[in-house]
C-alpha cells in the first residue's frame, strides 16, 4: 500500500487525493460537473480560514500571495466585470444574468480558485501526480470494457443523471455513456468521463504530465501509456500535435541553461535551411490531412470562428455579447463562442476578456519557464500551462475547468516556489542544482 498511496498528511491532501481517484465513481452518478467546482471553492474556504485563523492552522505559515497568483485572481475577476458589462450593454434578462454568474463560478472563477488553493494549501505535488496516475490506471482498465460495449452495439448513452435538474450546460455533462458513434476509422469514439471525446483528450494531456513527473517508474509508465491510449481512442486530432510537443518541447524548455538544447536547435535550424521547400510542402500536406481527418468538424469550427470574430468586431468589441448564442443551420445550430477559447472570449467578453486570459497565461509561462531550469515541480507546472495553451485552440477552457483542476493546482503550487538562480563566481556560470525540498 505504501508503494501506491503517497503520505497524506493534511485534510486538503486527503480531499484532493480521494476526489481524483474517485472520479469514476462520481461519473457514475453524474456528479462531476457539480461536485468538482464545490471542491475548488471548499479548498479556497479552507485556505482563507487558515489565513484568518478560523480553520486549524497548526503548522501553517502565513505567506504573501505570490504575484503569479495575483495575476490570475485579477484576470478572472476582470472576466466577471466583462460579463456584467456585456449583460448591461445588451440589456439581457435578470435570469440570464444569474445563470452567467453561476457559469463564471464554475468556469473562469474556478481557474483562479484552484490556482489560489494550490499556492496556499499544504498539498504535496506527488499527491496530485500519484492520484492522477491511479485514475489513469482505472481508465486504462476500463478502455477494453468500453470498446466491447461499442462493438457489441450497446446504446452509447446508458442514462442521464438526475443531477441534470440542478442546472448545467446540457445533458452531455451528466450522461453516463460508454462511447459515441463516429464515421471515422474505428466507427466509435470513447468519451471516458468527459462530456465529449476531445475533452477526454484534454484530461489525458494533464494525465501525461502527471505521469512524466511521478517518482516511481511503474506509475510513470502507467500514466504515460494511459494518456496515449485515451488520446488514441478519443481520436483527438489536437493530440497529434500536443502529445509530441509535450514529450519533446517540455524537456527542451526546461533545459535552456544547458548546452544540448542549443546544439539541437542549431542542428535543426541548419537542416531546416537545407530542406526548407520540402519541409513547407510536407507541412502543407500534413495540415491538409489534419483538416481532412474530420472535414465536417473542421468546416463547422471554421465557420463558427468567422462568425464569432466578425460579430465581435462589428457589434461588441470591448465587453462582448455577455452570452453565447445559438448559430444557424450553417454551423449545425451550434453555439457561437463555444468551440474555441479565444474566439469565444472575443464574442462573449470582448477584448477585455481576451486580455484577461492572455496576461495570466503569459505571466505563468515565463515565470515557470525561469523556475523550470532548477525546479522539478515548476517543470510539471510549465507542462500544465502548455496543455492549457494547446487546448485553448480546440476547446473552451471555461466550460472544462471542472475537469482540468488538477493541472490548475500544480500551477498554483509552482507559483509559491522560489526562483533558484545559478551562482556566478569569477565570471563563470556554475550550475547550482539545488532543488527546493518540496520538489523531492
Amino acid at each position: 500500500m505504501a508503494a501506491i498511496l503517497p503520505p497524506l498528511e493534511t485534510p486538503e491532501e486527503r480531499l484532493v487525493f480521494w476526489s481524483i481517484t474517485g472520479t469514476w465513481g462520481l461519473w457514475l452518478i453524474g456528479g462531476l460537473y457539480h461536485l468538482f467546482p464545490l471542491l475548488g471553492w471548499a479548498l479556497v474556504a479552507i485556505a482563507i480560514g487558515r489565513r484568518i485563523g478560523v480553520v486549524d492552522a497548526r503548522g501553517y505559515r502565513s505567506r504573501p500571495v505570490p504575484w503569479g497568483v495575483w495575476v490570475w485572481l485579477i484576470g478572472m475577476t476582470t472576466m466577471l466585470v466583462a460579463l456584467v458589462m456585456g449583460h448591461l450593454d445588451f440589456d439581457l434578462e435578470a435570469e440570464q444574468f444569474v445563470k452567467s454568474i453561476l457559469g463564471w463560478v464554475k468556469g473562469w472563477g474556478l481557474l483562479a480558485a484552484f490556482i489560489y488553493a494550490g499556492s496556499e494549501l499544504r498539498i504535496k505535488p506527488i499527491v496530485v501526480f500519484r492520484a492522477n496516475n491511479i485514475l489513469a490506471a482505472q481508465s486504462l482498465a476500463l478502455t477494453p470494457v468500453f470498446m466491447v460495449c461499442a462493438l457489441a452495439g450497446v446504446p452509447d448513452v446508458l442514462y442521464i443523471s438526475p443531477l441534470v435538474y440542478l442546472g448545467g450546460p446540457g445533458p452531455s455533462f451528466f450522461a453516463v455513456s460508454t462511447h459515441a458513434w463516429d464515421g471515422g476509422s474505428l466507427g466509435f469514439r470513447l468519451f471516458y468521463y468527459a462530456p465529449w471525446s476531445p475533452a477526454a483528450a484534454f484530461c489525458a494531456h494533464i494525465g501525461l504530465v502527471c505521469g512524466i513527473f511521478d517518482t516511481r517508474w511503474r506509475w510513470r509508465i502507467t500514466g504515460i501509456v494511459s494518456a496515449l491510449v485515451v488520446c488514441a481512442f478519443s481520436q483527438s486530432r489536437l493530440s497529434l500535435i500536443a502529445v509530441p510537443l509535450l514529450l519533446i518541447g517540455l524537456p527542451l524548455l526546461s533545459s535552456l541553461l544547458r548546452a544540448w538544447p542549443a546544439a539541437i536547435a542549431a542542428s535543426l535550424a541548419t537542416a531546416g535551411a537545407l530542406v526548407f521547400s520540402q519541409a513547407t510542402d510536407a507541412f502543407d500536406d500534413a495540415l491538409q490531412a489534419f483538416m481532412g481527418a474530420r472535414a465536417d468538424s473542421s468546416r463547422v469550427r471554421s465557420a463558427l470562428a468567422r462568425i464569432a470574430y466578425h460579430r465581435w468586431e462589428t457589434e461588441a468589441p470591448v465587453f462582448g455579447h455577455g452570452v453565447v448564442e445559438r448559430g444557424s443551420h450553417l454551423v449545425e445550430h451550434m453555439l457561437i463562442g463555444s468551440h474555441h477559447t479565444w474566439h469565444g472570449l472575443l464574442f462573449v467578453k470582448g477584448a477585455v476578456g481576451f486580455v484577461a486570459l492572455v496576461l495570466p497565461l503569459a505571466w505563468s509561462f515565463f515565470e515557470l519557464l525561469a523556475k523550470a531550469q532548477r525546479d522539478a515541480v515548476a517543470r510539471a507546472a510549465l507542462g500544465m500551462v502548455l496543455v492549457f495553451v494547446f487546448n485553448s485552440f480546440g476547446e473552451n477552457l471555461e466550460i472544462l475547468a471542472y475537469l482540468a483542476w488538477p493541472g490548475l493546482l500544480v500551477i498554483g503550487m509552482a507559483a509559491r516556489r522560489r526562483l533558484l538562480v545559478p551562482a556566478v563566481w569569477a565570471g563563470e556560470l556554475r550550475p547550482a542544482f539545488k532543488v527546493h525540498p518540496e520538489a523531492a
